[in-house]
């Protein structure tokens, strides 16, 4: 699996994470092959959060990997935190709460990278940064990001904040690329050029932040995938064809497109099939041209000005 720095941090992590959010819909045996066929394939960058399954998913994952010393050294643990019930949550308390319960359900001391989870209204930065000093003098928490933060947010929780943001979990996918789509369609007046995020492509390549696509194969907001899909069809038969091309499946395609762009993107994949998998793995040897690129964009009907 080929790896990149996570932002501006010297820790090297594959170009694919391992989404965990449905682990807890498979039995203990199918949980256990597939953390193993994930690690066989050098995806060994685990992505949680305190919510999934109400905190069951990071148990789940701990009991099917066997937690120990020796396979702690060997795996890249994230979690997020600062959803609840009715509510977000980026107090000092709650944040140092919640990865108390990430840790205790992990079987681990410490986790690599922890991201706030969705933007809280009602922040107060100063809090966050001292949260922060507190669990990296601990040494629970190596690393720190964020998640759906637009780059206002980010600069708001850095002006209190020293360590530094290593990634920004951002929905993305070849249908649902609106950071993409404002930054080509610049000064036009149509659909495409709004910009509804504050140009956070843009800003976390000029700030060493890694993006991490979640969704990389929805439409819409979870209203399912676009592969296959006879929402799709122009879509689906570029994609198709790029897959006989490269003699690879039409997922692997799909991961391809993203990692093709230069910001060095990390997409989080939240499959539990092992092929599925396997075929996600597989698109971090794949490159595709710049044409093959435009092509895909133009065939989801994403337009050009």
């Amino acid at each position: 699996m080929r790896t990149i720095k996570l932002g501006s941090s010297s820790l090297e992590v594959p170009v694919v994470a391992v989404g965990c959010m449905r682990i807890n819909a498979i039995s203990k045996k199918e949980a256990e092959r597939f953390v193993q066929t994930a690690l066989e394939q050098g995806a060994n960058f685990f992505d949680h959060a305190d919510i999934y399954g109400g905190g069951e998913c990071e148990e789940i994952f701990a009991d099917a990997i066997q937690m120990n010393e020796a396979v702690r050294e060997k795996i890249i643990l994230q979690s997020k935190c600062g959803i609840r019930e009715g509510r977000f949550d980026f107090s000092k308390e709650y944040i140092l709460q919640s990865v108390d319960g990430i840790l205790q359900r992990l079987k681990t001391d410490y986790l690599d990278v922890l991201l706030l989870h969705r933007p809280d209204a009602l922040v107060e930065p100063e809090e966050v940064a001292e949260a922060f000093d507190l669990l990296e003098s601990s040494g629970k928490v190596r690393h720190f990001g964020v998640s759906n933060q637009n780059p206002m947010q980010i600069e708001l929780l850095k002006k209190f904040v020293r360590q530094p943001i290593v990634a920004n979990q951002l929905q993305l996918s070849i249908t649902n690329a609106t950071m993409i789509s404002s930054g080509i369609n610049v000064n036009m007046e149509n659909e495409s050029a709004i910009n509804r995020d504050g140009s956070v492509l843009d800003y976390c390549r000029l700030h060493d932040v890694t993006i991490q696509p979640w969704s990389p194969f929805q439409y819409g907001f979870f209203e399912g995938v676009f592969l296959g899909n006879d929402l799709f069809p122009e879509l689906n038969k570029k994609i198709d064809e790029l897959a006989e091309k490269y003699e690879v499946s039409n997922t692997t395609i799909a991961i391809a497109w993203l990692l093709r762009h230069p910001a060095n993107m990390q997409p989080v994949i939240g499959t539990m099939n092992l092929k599925r998998l396997k075929d996600c793995c597989k698109a971090s040897e794949i490159r595709l041209t710049r044409e093959e690129w435009y092509e895909i964009y133009r065939a989801a009907g994403n337009i050009l000005p």
